[in-house]
């Protein structure tokens, strides 16, 4: 067999390989790509169209907006506190269903269930509960306890992580799972005979295996944090109290007036700063991997 026969037979693969790909990258470029290259050459000008190039001068407006700051704070206080919580229950989640339990299957089924239940009914129902006549009122005030105002409180905040968590557990419980069934059952059997304890194998044998996944999680859900608009506009509307403001409430006003410079650069931002977590993940993940090995 002739020595150029391999390298033939791979590129004639790789050029099928780029036919197939061809739709998708077309439809990403012109859809994704385009419009972000867009809106990142507006971002430098002082009006949309024929407008002129102005350097950083939106970036430094941005940054001296209360209302941009805010909305940037409380979607990284939203993020730091939701996602932790988010990757805590769904690994509790997959290592208890992971394990033979009665009705697994349809306790899989029903954690699941948000995922699949339309937005607007998830906040219905969300509303139902925290509203001032609500549900959660009502019990409180058969325990004699005082209203609450729970979308015009402090406590605002923590309604939106509650509702961030219940929809999305079931998500990275799947992950997880997946994750959990590829570890050989042959290194806890190993463990087990030797003597060690089930936090010792949690520790020494599921978190290591687990840590791929465990990053993918971790990027998919930081990532689904900064995108939670939905929820807070359909529960608290355009202007809501201040602890719900989120980057999206402010970049969604900014496209009510028309001040698409300011948008499109609150937009960068929040891309940048996506990409810079990505990155850094991504290289905790390569050096852990290559410690382990």
């Amino acid at each position: 067999m002739s020595r150029t026969a391999p390298f033939a037979r791979l590129r004639k693969d790789g050029f099928q390989a780029l036919w197939f790909l061809l739709p998708s990258a077309a439809g990403f470029a012109l859809f994704y790509l385009a419009p972000f290259l867009l809106g990142l050459y507006e971002s430098f000008t002082d009006g949309a169209l024929a407008g002129k190039f102005v350097g950083f001068r939106n970036y430094a407006e941005l940054l001296d907006s209360e209302s941009f700051l805010k909305a940037a704070g409380n979607t990284l206080i939203f993020a730091g506190i939701g996602v932790p919580l988010l990757i805590a229950l769904s690994l509790t989640l997959a290592l208890l269903l992971n394990r033979p339990l009665y009705a697994r299957g349809w306790l899989r089924s029903s954690i699941m269930l948000p995922l699949v239940v339309p937005v607007a009914s998830v906040v219905t129902v969300w509303q139902l509960f925290f509203d001032w006549n609500g549900t959660l009122n009502a019990w409180l005030h058969q325990l004699g306890k005082e209203r609450i105002d729970w979308l015009q409180s402090n406590g605002s905040m923590s309604v939106i992580v509650a509702m961030f968590v219940w929809k999305n557990a079931g998500y990275n419980m799947v992950l997880f799972l997946a994750g959990l069934q590829s570890i050989p059952k042959d290194y806890y059997e190993t463990a087990s005979i030797e003597g060690a304890g089930r936090f010792r194998q949690f520790r020494t044998i599921t978190l290591v295996y687990l840590t791929p996944t465990m990053f993918f999680v971790l990027l998919i859900s930081i990532v689904n944090s900064f995108k939670v608009f939905r929820e807070t506009y359909l529960l608290a509307g355009d202007y809501p109290y201040d602890r719900l403001y989120m980057l999206q409430h402010y970049m969604n006003n900014m496209f009510y007036v028309l001040d698409v410079q300011k948008l499109t650069a609150a937009a960068v931002l929040m891309v940048g700063c996506i990409v810079l977590l990505a990155m850094g993940l991504l290289r905790i993940e390569r050096r852990f991997r290559d410690n382990t090995e």
